[in-house]
């Protein structure tokens, strides 16, 4: 029995697809084991969100030949596909598979055997039409299901849609299927990912169906405790979809709304489909009804043209804004992209500097987060996440705490009261009447 391993980098949809294929490997009765376990295949699923994304495939490729000489070494993601030949030489690359291709990789390297040269299966983008369903299952608490694939949008800093070719979603009728067989697993958390989560509905380019049908269909599936929105563009979070999250059964309130810039100059330069205040109004919605709610943001600092006004512009908007976390970015130039050639690239160090600022912000607006949340009654889905004889876990509106470890609290639903913030940041809890109902 040939072993397999695998290594994903970048965002929660290719961990998707990764569990996906591995479980593909093991149908056809391959042994999935540790990267370190002298492996016989090492399937590497990449991204090329940042340059160095690229960089570490090759590290990885470096350590893999370390482990297992011998070895069959292929590569998939988005990477592969927008520069296949590069990879190719590669020194130790066996296999390169495009977005077309990459689901059928068992059947195109046909018994993984070693050639003179590696091959490159990586055809043009638009043959990329098809959705594939995916999800992870790396522990029993949580999955990632994909829903939505490719994004139609052209973001001037963006190679994804050149990466995943055009927008295409699974339909919903499938998607509560796989929801159900998620559910027989034991699984009590999926969280819902997507290139454009929020364009869901797009069949063979035609839409036929919406995000809120699809939200309002799986909140009906018995056996899944909560459902998480990963990511939402703020233009498509209609006041439907924030008023059902609401009132939902078991949608959790909490939304990660892309931003990218507090400026509307840059947003403009970016192409984004929005100005900010679009983005005020969705914050404010938000906070009407769901107050307790925990909304997270995208930025990217250092952008080309982004003078210090404009950064200033955007520290004082997020600063100001009710939110609570963010994910900081620092512009990276990518090939075939509008914003490579535009003028008024920011240094680097200054880039650096931008997004330490940012990174120090979101630190303060977490801990601000979470005070306000001390004293409130939540419920934790408790995570098999071990750290100095402490277990952790979420709240529905993710606020991560900490226990003392029970391994019968693993993938286990309590009734907590919060307490205080400990000195890792995480918050301390204590456990109530597990009769209490928390939405």
């Amino acid at each position: 029995m040939k072993k397999v391993a695998f290594y994903t980098l970048g965002c929660k949809l290719n961990y998707s697809e990764t569990s996906t294929v591995s479980r593909m490997f093991e149908d056809k009765g391959y042994r999935k084991v540790d990267f370190t376990d002298s492996p016989d295949i090492f399937i590497i699923n990449t991204c090329s969100v940042t340059e160095n994304a690229d960089k570490k495939c090759h590290k990885i490729v470096r350590e893999a030949r370390g482990i297992s000489p011998n070895a069959y070494v292929a590569i998939m993601g988005c990477y592969a596909q927008l520069k296949p030949k590069e990879i190719s030489e590669i020194p130790g690359v066996d296999a390169v598979l495009g977005a077309a291709e990459k689901f059928r990789l068992l059947e195109l390297l046909d018994g993984f055997v070693r050639k003179p040269e590696a091959e490159v299966f990586a055809s043009d983008i638009e043959q990329a039409n098809r959705f594939n369903t995916s999800y992870s299952m790396n522990d029993r608490t949580r999955t990632f299901l994909k829903v939505q694939d490719g994004c139609d949008y052209s973001c001037s800093f963006c190679t994804i849609p050149l990466a995943r070719g055009g927008s295409r979603s699974d339909s919903i009728a499938n998607i509560v299927k796989t929801a159900h067989e998620i559910a027989a697993k034991g699984v009590k958390e999926i969280v819902l990912t997507g290139v454009n989560t929020g364009d869901f509905g797009l069949q063979d380019g035609k839409r036929v169906e919406t995000f809120l049908q699809l939200i309002q269909a799986l909140d009906l599936v018995e056996g899944i405790e909560r459902f998480r929105i990963s990511s939402i563009e703020p233009n498509l979070l209609t006041d439907e979809i924030i008023e059902f999250v609401a009132s939902s059964r078991k949608f959790v309130p909490h939304f990660h709304v892309p931003l990218q810039s507090g400026s509307n100059k840059i947003l403009r330069l970016m192409r984004r489909r929005y100005l900010r205040d679009v983005y005020v109004s969705r914050v404010e919605k938000i906070k009407s009804l769901m107050p307790h709610c925990c909304i997270g943001v995208d930025v990217i600092v250092g952008f080309p043209g982004e003078t210090n006004d404009d950064f200033l512009d955007t520290y004082n908007f997020l600063n100001e804004l009710n939110i609570s976390y963010l994910h900081v970015f620092t512009y990276s130039e990518r090939e075939n992209t509008l914003a490579a050639a535009m003028e008024g690239s920011v240094p680097g160090n200054v880039r650096a500097d931008r997004s330490k600022m940012l990174h120090i912000l979101s630190d303060k607006k977490r801990r601000k987060f979470y005070e306000e949340n001390l004293g409130s009654i939540s419920t934790v889905l408790f995570e098999n996440d071990i750290e100095d004889g402490m277990m952790h876990g979420f709240t529905q509106n993710y606020i991560r705490v900490s226990a003392k470890y029970d391994p019968v609290l693993v993938n286990d639903l309590k009734v907590v009261k919060l307490t205080s913030i400990n000195s890792k940041g995480t918050v301390d809890v204590e456990e109530v009447a597990s009769e209490v109902f928390v939405h």
